[in-house]
């Protein structure tokens, strides 16, 4: 079925859509859910102002958007492959430079997350260099930022070569430097003192990457292939396994991650806490969230999937829509989480 030139901005304009969805979500459901879990001011303790309150969460969902999309825009070219170079390249000429300029994103929101941290531990004044840099020798936090900062800056040299060089530059190369500075970032959020605390921070670090293979893959694939039916009916089922693996990692990780939390810390008792605790609510919304994302996915793989390979028109990008947006707003709830208080 071929594709008429106005069809393919239109296309594209309504992939746009789907990567709007996915941000906007993420950036609503992260103040909503901090305000949710704001710490009530106590007199006499100087408390962080509104710069800092509003201003850290949106910084960083806005450095998980970012990370999301050097992942996704990395395997673009995995999910298209490398035997039909005359209409894939067109499309890998837009997506190089974007997780060029993804990763700098990524870098930069990551050094800001630093400097709005160590403002939240020194309420009532303006960080310091002398302050950021205590704050990176001493604090775990920053540590792993700082880390995934130089992941970050990593990516985007390697995509300077793929611009350069186009795919000389194995996309495996790409995919794996980009879920490699993911690994720090469960280093953020909370922490488990007890023998238990690396079990629980690898299924942090299998959720985190699932989450990002899963939401960077729809959203790229949502805004740059699905222009282009012929590319569409290859890419989508290889993104839908993929994705499926990552519906199990995410789902059971995020399970244990959170119930382990909460039943390693002292002073938790579950399943009560699940209900009287901001940490247990978050845990619940998102976890609502995750299963909500099943259908919708099983939708996608199962009814659109037949329809692309057989050349028939399709809502893709509405179902698209759809679970991004979700995915969104689990994401959202996840920067509140790595905010709030177990107990």
């Amino acid at each position: 079925m071929s594709v008429s030139a106005p069809t393919v901005p239109r296309r594209m304009s309504e992939g746009r859509l789907v990567a709007g969805a996915f941000g906007v979500c993420a950036l609503v459901a992260a103040v909503a859910a901090s305000t949710f879990t704001a710490q009530q001011a106590v007199p006499g303790i100087p408390m962080p102002g509104p710069l800092v309150s509003v201003g850290l969460p949106i910084v960083r969902v806005l450095l998980d958007l970012s990370a999301v999309a050097v992942v996704g825009l990395s395997l673009v070219a995995k999910l298209l492959g490398f035997n039909d170079p005359e209409r894939t390249e067109p499309v890998m000429l837009r997506v190089r430079p974007l997780a060029v300029i993804a990763a700098w994103a990524w870098a930069i929101c990551a050094l800001l997350t630093i400097v709005f941290q160590t403002a939240e531990l020194n309420p009532g004044g303006v960080p310091t260099f002398g302050m950021i840099a205590d704050y990176v020798e001493s604090v775990g936090t920053g540590q792993g930022l700082l880390f995934s900062a130089a992941c970050a800056l990593a990516a985007a040299g390697i995509g300077l070569m793929a611009v350069r060089f186009g795919e000389k530059v194995p996309a495996e190369l790409r995919v794996i430097v980009a879920l490699f500075g993911l690994l720090p970032i469960p280093v953020t959020g909370h922490a488990v003192n007890s023998v238990w605390h690396d079990p629980i921070m690898v299924s942090m670090e299998i959720h985190v990457m699932g989450a990002a293979a899963w939401a960077g893959g729809m959203v790229a694939t949502a805004v740059f292939v699905a222009p282009h039916p012929h590319l569409l009916a290859v890419a989508l089922p290889r993104f839908s396994r993929i994705a499926t693996v990552c519906v199990f990692m995410v789902a059971g990780s995020g399970l244990i991650t959170g119930l382990g939390t909460m039943a390693l810390t002292p002073g938790v008792t579950l399943p009560g806490a699940l209900l009287t605790s901001h940490y247990g609510v978050l845990v619940l919304v998102k976890t609502a969230l995750v299963a909500a994302l099943v259908p919708l996915a099983a939708h996608i793989r199962f009814r659109l999937i037949p329809a692309i390979r057989a050349g028939r028109a399709t809502a893709l990008v509405g179902w698209a829509a759809a679970e991004v947006g979700v995915m969104g707003l689990a994401y959202g709830v996840a920067v509140a989480i790595t905010r709030s208080s177990i107990a």
